[in-house]
């Protein structure tokens, strides 16, 4: 508050004045901080009590609906793993539009789930490239600024927060059929359908057919029938004769919930101690934390222990010194195929896509459940014949309970990473500071096959074992020079930086178990073989930059850097990037001080050019593009020559970004509202992308600077306290973001236009759509699918042809969402907080894989397969007006073939976060000899609404399957102590 002289008299009325330079609030910036009134670029802050709130094992995923512009989406709910982030759109077509993390100021690209977000102190989303620039090669795409915690003046300062809690699943299975009997009579429509209309028989003799087929298609008898009898009836309907279960004398089948079977709660807990402190010369800040995160199926999880060691000594007046260190000891349990949509291990997969007939314990004749004599535990039907009498026509050799339970896969991570600088200040105004920043990481992939049951039964089991070394060095030479000339201030930053990343790689494989269940490649017997790889990549950068005020109202900010990328031939390494903005704080006009609810406002601009090096092969890293490149195999200390299997292009170059940003930074209402509105533009050139080629040139493909595309867009953040008096303080939160893509232009031998599979990119469109079928319905006389088609001479018409209409495939049009972003509230009364966070997107579509498969037409092809409970709407005589094709054992009629019917929209909403607590009244605590001390509930990951039960739009941008391992609820209670 401002400091006001007053009048003493008896009575005294005091109306306390906010002091606007005491709430000038110091971001994070590149290579700094600035005031935010000051800062001329783009940059949202996410703060420690809004991270504190998350229970999530990776930080990535406390993202969602929390900054404008930043948007996540994930594939894989495995617990530790990270989010997909995209600031501002995909910025590349085939590099890597991942942000750049910088963390304690030091680029970051190791495995991000091994910093506690509890020793985070804020992180800050660079935008524009006025705030992102000076880093160059790496910036493009944003930049996520990481700042741990560091101690403050004072005695020490300890804090203890334990929370115990569970995991479950946050988006279930689709509306697929659960009930056996339903499921054999729709089975018997299938069959029926291929009797009566395609082989022509009576309605009598089709009956008799499809009954017959019944028990073969799924390759399980389920039912035990009377003599004579068949399993439905002549109305389609299960013969009320028939008892569900089945035993051949040897063993009993009957249907399992593969489901209720596979996925379940598991405990959440987690633990985490610091000590701060300091004096006015050293501060301190010290953590140990541990997590447990169990994920919904078996052998699946995240442990952690981490620890961090902050610590900075101003040694002298002119020297300062310090180290920021954190260490991360993680073991993964991770099975792999849970993200694999076509995997007969994934379990998520088979428990959305099975049909609901097949067993999944091996029963003795009796009914009972069959025990493995060796490990006492159950024995799982894994559907080839090998542990009963029958095979299953769905996914055969496969139970993923079964391998969840013998099958082991694991990473065991050691991370260091630390920054170690000293700081200079010999004359007034200058600072010298050098750093040198690394990154340590040693993991283990082990991988284990038992040798009884499944896959690698077959082989006597198998062992994998991995040894991953990654390694970054980076060194920062910086010099800053303040000085202010009357109401002239200047802020200038020269320096050189030097990053140094290698990655090491080597395994080793074997069969034929010795020891049941040693990971060691030294327990096989057979076909044991090994190998590896080394990646190597370094840059080199001179950075500068210049910040002027005059008066801190007009500010105006330059930067440049000149980077070099290892990636590129040495004639191409070196490019240029720079940015350039001015901001105005119009609200310090004398036309408007005198503006009683105008506390601040600010308007700002920039542009500039970032560069972009990393472009991707098969969706990794590809660390010399310009480099043919060559694959050697061979066993037994003999090899064959080597095989190309990539053309590198000497001749391609940087992939450029130039940026532009306008808006205005604003509080209002006596400091009770606050925001921003942007509008942003950014244009990628010479983009970087695997150009396809004919096959008979030896090589499928060859880099090449191909083009340029734009993402633009609006960006609105705004805060709101519409109360904030003694012990109720009442807060409301949100943004938006409204983004359009288009690709201006690509090479010139595509003609405007590049196809690859079911995507396509052409001149002035989105490169968000599809290239598909477009679906016409169904032919009311037939049930039969159609779809449009065109002539010579270009005239539409329906075909049921499905191979006549791949020939007319056309774009879906964009199915990018035309807004995203998240939304809360928060409230304090009396000792109680409660808090509530919203993430959503409007506008947008997609390609919904899971329910494609879950609609087949019960061909043969499908046998097994579950069916979606819209299949209830197929075509009958008696239903011609549908869009669901008819069924057909023998025939789909291309009822699931792909298509622009399995188009959806990709609206939803998603509750991320509730939280309740109350924090005791300090005069109790304290007698207790404690600070603070805070009970709390939290719940993560609540509930998704979206336009089908099972979607998750959150998977990607165009298309999504739930049958992966998806998202966690995390429930739990917690306190939190101080002393």
């Amino acid at each position: 508050m401002q400091t006001q002289e007053v009048a003493i008299k008896p009575t005294m009325k005091v109306f306390m004045k906010v002091d606007s330079e005491m709430l000038d609030e110091v971001i994070v910036v590149a290579y700094g901080t600035a005031k935010k009134s000051a800062f001329t670029g783009s940059a949202s802050v996410v703060k420690a009590d809004k991270l504190e709130k998350r229970q999530v094992s990776n930080i990535t995923n406390a993202l969602s609906g929390s900054v404008a512009g930043v948007q996540t989406t994930s594939s894989n709910g495995q617990p530790g793993t990270s989010a997909t982030v995209r600031i501002r759109g995909i910025g590349s077509m085939a590099s890597s539009s991942n942000p750049l993390y910088v963390v304690d100021g030091i680029p970051f690209d190791g495995d991000i789930s091994s910093i506690n977000s509890q020793d985070i102190e804020t992180m800050t989303v660079l935008k524009d490239a006025a705030a992102a620039a000076l880093y160059g090669a790496r910036g493009a795409n944003g930049v996520i600024l990481v700042t741990t915690k560091k101690g403050k003046d004072g005695n020490a300062r300890v804090s203890i927060d334990a929370r115990w809690g569970s995991n479950s699943r946050q988006v279930g299975k689709y509306d697929v059929m659960e009930n056996p009997d339903t499921y054999m009579e729709t089975l018997y429509k299938a069959h029926y359908n291929a009797a009566y209309y395609k082989l022509g028989r009576t309605p009598e003799a089709a009956h008799t057919y499809a009954n017959a087929q019944l028990f073969p298609a799924i390759g399980y008898q389920i039912y035990t029938l009377p003599q004579g009898e068949g399993l439905i009836g002549m109305d389609g309907k299960i013969n009320p004769n028939a008892k569900l279960g089945y035993s051949d004398g040897q063993y009993y089948y009957t249907p399992d919930d593969w489901t209720d079977g596979t996925i379940s709660s598991q405990m959440r807990q987690e633990y985490n101690l610091s000590v701060s402190g300091g004096t006015d010369r050293l501060n301190y800040y010290f953590s140990a934390g541990y997590l447990e995160d169990n994920g919904v199926i078996e052998n699946s999880g995240f442990n952690r222990i981490s620890t961090r060691l902050n610590v900075d000594y101003q040694a002298k007046k002119w020297l300062k010194f310090g180290t920021s260190l954190g260490y991360t000891n993680s073991k993964s349990k991770y099975p792999g195929d849970q993200t694999a949509t076509a995997s007969s291990g994934n379990a998520f997969l088979l428990a959305n896509n099975i049909a609901p007939v097949y067993p999944m314990y091996v029963r003795n004749a009796d009914g009972s459940l069959a025990y493995d004599k060796n490990s006492g535990n159950k024995i799982y039907d894994y559907g080839d014949g090998s542990s009963t009498n029958s095979t299953r026509n769905f996914m055969s050799m496969s139970n993923p309970k079964g391998d969840l339970l013998y099958n082991k896969e694991e990473y065991l991570m050691d991370i260091l990473n630390g920054k170690w600088f000293i700081e200079l200040s010999p004359i007034e105004g200058l600072k010298l500071t050098g750093s040198l920043g690394a990154y340590i990481d040693n993991t283990r992939y082990n991988v284990l096959g038992n040798k009884y049951y499944g896959q690698s039964a077959s082989y006597g089991g198998t062992a994998q074992q991995e040894h991953i070394r990654t390694s970054a060095f980076n060194q920062q030479y910086l010099a800053t020079y303040k000085k202010s000339f009357g109401m002239n201030n200047f802020d200038v930053l020269l320096g050189y930086e030097s990053y140094d990343y290698r990655y090491e790689y080597s395994y080793a494989t074997g069969q034929n178990l010795y020891k049941d269940y040693d990971f060691t490649v030294n327990n096989t017997i057979d076909n044991k073989r090994g190998g590896g790889a080394r990646d190597e990549y370094s840059t080199r950068g001179i950075i500068s930059r210049i910040n002027y005020d005059f008066d801190e109202k007009y500010f105006a900010s330059a930067s440049y850097r000149r980077d070099a990328s290892s990636r590129f031939h040495p004639d191409k390494r070196w490019g240029n990037f720079w940015s350039a903005s001015v901001a105005w704080v119009i609200s310090k006009e004398a036309f408007l001080e005198n503006t009683e609810w105008i506390d601040m406002l600010k308007l700002k601009a920039s542009f500039g050019q970032q560069g972009n090096d990393a472009l991707l092969r098969n969706g990794y890293a590809n660390y010399y593009p310009y480099l043919d490149q060559y694959s050697m195999t061979g066993a037994n200390g003999i090899f064959s020559d080597g095989t190309l299997y990539y053309k590198g292009n000497p001749d391609i170059t940087w992939e450029k970004s130039n940026s532009f940003n306008i808006g205005t930074d604003f509080t209002l209402l006596n400091h009770k509202l606050e925001g921003t509105i942007e509008y942003f533009n950014r244009k990628t050139s010479d983009m970087l992308y695997n150009k396809p080629v004919a096959n008979s040139n030896g090589y499928s493909s060859i880099p090449m600077n191909i083009g340029s595309m734009t993402n633009s867009g609006v960006e609105i953040e705004l805060n709101y306290t519409p109360i904030d008096i003694n012990n109720l303080k009442w807060n409301i939160f949100g943004n938006a973001t409204f983004l359009k893509n288009k690709v201006n232009k690509l090479h010139p031998d595509l003609n405007g236009e590049l196809i690859s599979g079911s995507r396509i990119y052409r001149e002035g469109e989105s490169m968000y759509q599809l290239y598909l079928v477009k679906y016409a319905g169904v032919d009311p006389t037939t049930g039969q699918s159609l779809f449009w088609a065109k002539d010579d001479e270009g005239n539409a018409y329906t075909t049921a042809d499905y191979a006549v209409a791949s020939n007319c495939k056309e774009a879906t049009g964009d199915l990018l969402p035309t807004v995203y972003g998240g939304f809360g509230t928060s409230l304090d009364f009396y000792g109680f907080d409660f808090s509530i966070q919203f993430s959503y997107q409007l506008g947008g579509k997609l390609w919904d894989y899971t329910y494609q498969d879950l609609m087949h037409g019960g061909s043969n092809s499908n046998a097994g397969y579950n069916w979606h409970k819209d299949i209830a709407k197929a075509w009958t005589a008696e239903n011609p007006n549908t869009d669901v094709p008819r069924l057909c054992a023998t025939e789909n009629y291309d009822a699931g073939s792909s298509s622009d019917r399995w188009i959806v929209s990709s609206n939803y909403l998603s509750i991320n976060n509730i939280t309740l607590g109350y924090t005791l009244p300090k005069r109790i605590v304290r007698n207790l000899g404690i600070e603070s001390l805070r009970v709390y509930g939290a719940a993560d990951n609540v509930a998704l609404f979206a336009a089908r039960k099972g979607l998750d739009p959150r998977q990607g941008y165009v298309s999504s399957t739930t049958s992966t391992y998806g998202a966690l609820r995390s429930i739990s209670a917690g306190v939190k102590l101080t002393f």
